[in-house]
């Protein structure tokens, strides 16, 4: 069933799609976005990869390290705020333009229950409300937290390479993990962080590196399915029960969480801040009609074959 879609991811510094390029999924050379506020190298690496461009790496050797080799997938970033930005306030996670209560799965409610009690407990939102949301706070959500030293720019995208983000810290980064009382070990720093008067102790200071990866594997996005211990919800399969219509390629602009859904098939991810709203950057995994992408590269080659076999016109 899962085989009749293909997955695009795309990101940018807003919600408007028109500032997203295209992620090259498993590729070593990470996607910049900058805004007023902060610059972001951005990778995404998905296992067993399907999707677009169609000739993106299935796979990526991040997923044969030692720590990794269970997760179905990682959104990793370095970031280097312009501007502090204070600890309790950079939120990462879901949220939707429109309610989805009337389009979430059977088994959601438990779904939700497993995921705030054995996989983030930091997380808060109401996926029923009109403007639904799910957020955790970044310093208790994200798996890896890496503090890095001042710089006056992030790495060229070139020179980054592929790589496998540990916690911990680089350079004086260790003095400021140090001074904010940050657990050196990634589970007992994300329980220690779920208390605000902690999170308030941390800043993220203008001008020094933080590197940060999130991953789990949980979401299966050849099934579209979440996987949650001892629960699996088979999203895709109840799209296609219920007769959920996909929307034409290209015509797409509406979002979904990893446990709801609506008729565009999409998951957003957002890291913003809490207190002014400001977003730093939008993830989309967006789910497509294998047939639709098909003729639409057809069409596209067609085009270019056109285009190329017209004369010229010339007078002689």
């Amino acid at each position: 069933m899962a085989e009749k879609y293909v997955l695009k991811v795309t990101a940018g510094p807003a919600y408007d799609s028109s500032t997203h390029s295209v992620v090259n999924v498993n590729s070593p050379t990470p996607l910049r976005i900058s805004t007023p506020s902060i610059d972001i190298n951005l990778t995404v690496r998905v296992q067993n990869f399907r999707g677009l461009p169609s000739n993106s790496p299935k796979t990526s050797p991040y997923f044969s390290a030692p720590s990794r080799t269970r997760d179905q997938y990682s959104i990793a970033l370095s970031l280097l705020p312009k501007k502090p930005i204070r600890g309790q306030d950079l939120i990462f996670g879901n949220d939707f333009d429109n309610p989805i209560r009337d389009k979430l799965p059977p088994g959601f409610g438990t779904a939700f229950k497993i995921v705030k009690w054995a996989i983030d407990p930091g997380l808060d939102g109401d996926p029923y409300a009109d403007e639904p949301h799910l957020y955790g706070g970044a310093l208790s959500s994200f798996n890896v937290l890496r503090v890095g030293v001042k710089a006056d720019k992030l790495k060229d995208v070139k020179e980054v390479g592929e790589s496998v983000l540990e916690e911990g810290a680089d350079g004086d980064g260790d003095r400021i993990r140090k001074a904010a009382d940050t657990p050196d070990d990634a589970g007992p720093r994300k329980k220690h962080f779920l208390d605000k008067a902690h999170q308030e102790k941390f800043e993220f200071e203008a001008g020094r590196i933080y590197e940060l990866d999130f991953f789990n594997p949980y979401i299966d996005f050849n099934d579209f399915a979440l996987k949650l211990p001892g629960f699996t919800l088979p999203v895709v399969s109840f799209w296609e029960s219920k007769d959920i219509p996909l929307r034409r390629f290209g015509l797409v602009n509406s979002f979904v969480p990893p446990f709801g859904l609506n008729s565009a098939h999409k998951l957003r991810y957002v890291l913003r801040n809490r207190e002014t709203k400001e977003v730093y950057f939008v993830v989309l995994f967006t789910l497509l009609l294998r047939e639709e992408v098909e003729k639409e590269e057809t069409h596209h080659n067609a085009d270019n074959e056109n285009t190329t076999g017209i004369d010229d016109g010339g007078v002689d």
